[in-house]
């Protein structure tokens, strides 16, 4: 028997494996076990196998949805995977730590970087928890508890402990969190509208990339989404490069705090652009012709900023307030502008 503690990474192999359950992997799914243990090997041959009872759990078949256990003995059949999968194991993601705004024994909540995709996949090759744990080799679990996209930047959690991550994706589920996070958007936000309740669908284009959009209330498809809007900041976009100031009434946009009581892919964006208020330097639902003349104004990325973070700590039960300040791109970009009424730091809110 060859045990490894926790069901860490290991490398699909062409002979039998005996993989021991440790305390970090205790209460997973089989399934998210095995696709975390075989890299590189298609979901669809990790069901196959569980199907066939290749797999078994102290010596009996175990069904997908099986949890297992500190202690079990999971058998595995032989599984080979690509040489393209194969060489890309050889040659993990580079390390990187990423700024730290909380970290103990259960938790670490970062100030995600944007551009930086959460981890690997849909032509990415990694992300920050593949990062993460290269530059923590010691540590035995680390995992995402939840999604940023990769154009925005602000406050990631990453789990250390498997009861960690799911007390916190319970908070998650159940909107026990409060996620707020800064937009920039154009056009003069009305002050009065305050909530968007619009269903959401997600689809996939020709070229196989993903979007959503807003759907009726009765499209069986779409997704309850629901998104609080309060307004920051009124501000005049700087002028296009040569003119003055002077020249008459300047393009406006609005600074605003949104939270969202849902999770959907691309809510925030989509929402906002859904009420004609599009999310500054947005390539994918936004002003492509507005971003362009941003872009050489300075303005290089999408102004959309996860900013301030609450949830139960998920071993003390105590409230945890984060807050993760404009990234200074984003400062900069703001204090350039004109601001018609007096100004309010957003990381002084």
């Amino acid at each position: 028997m060859k045990p490894i503690i926790g069901g860490g990474s290991s490398p699909a192999s062409a002979e039998v494996q005996f993989l021991t359950v440790g305390e970090e992997s205790a209460g997973q799914r089989l399934d998210n076990f095995l696709i975390r243990v075989l890299k590189g090997v298609p979901k669809t041959h990790v069901y196959r196998i569980i199907r066939s009872g290749e797999v078994r759990v102290n010596k009996g078949r175990a069904s997908a949805d099986a949890r297992v256990a500190l202690g079990d003995v999971v058998r595995l059949p032989p599984v080979r995977i690509s040489e393209a999968v194969a060489a890309k194991a050889e040659k993990p993601a580079p390390a990187r730590e990423f700024p730290v705004l909380f970290e103990d024994d259960h938790l670490i909540a970062i100030d995600k970087p944007a551009g930086v995709a959460v981890h690997g996949g849909s032509g990415v090759s990694f992300g920050v928890i593949e990062q993460l744990r290269q530059a923590r080799p010691a540590a035995k679990f680390l995992e995402l508890v939840h999604r940023l996209d990769r154009e925005t930047s602000g406050i990631l959690l990453v789990a250390k402990k498997r009861s960690a991550l799911t007390k916190l994706q319970d908070q998650f589920r159940e909107r026990e969190t409060g996620k707020t996070y800064l937009a920039l958007v154009a056009g003069a936000w009305p002050a009065n509208r305050k909530v968007i309740d619009q269903p959401l669908h997600k689809y996939l284009q020709a070229d196989g990339e993903r979007r959503v959009k807003v759907v009726t209330k009765d499209d069986p498809d779409g997704m309850r989404s629901i998104t609080l809007v309060k307004v920051a900041q009124r501000i005049s976009l700087p002028p296009p490069p040569g003119e003055g100031r002077g020249g008459g009434a300047l393009p406006e946009a609005t600074l605003l705090e949104v939270t969202i009581k849902t999770g959907r892919t691309h809510q925030i964006r989509v929402h906002l652009a859904s009420a004609g208020h599009a999310i500054l330097g947005d390539d994918k639902y936004g002003d492509f012709d507005l971003n362009k003349a941003l872009a050489r104004q300075g303005l290089k990325r999408m102004f959309l900023h996860a900013w301030r973070l609450q949830f139960d700590h998920p071993a003390t039960g105590e409230r945890i307030a984060l807050l993760s300040p404009l990234p200074a791109e984003l400062q900069k970009f703001t204090d350039h502008a004109r601001i018609p009424s007096p100004p309010v730091r957003p990381d002084r809110l």
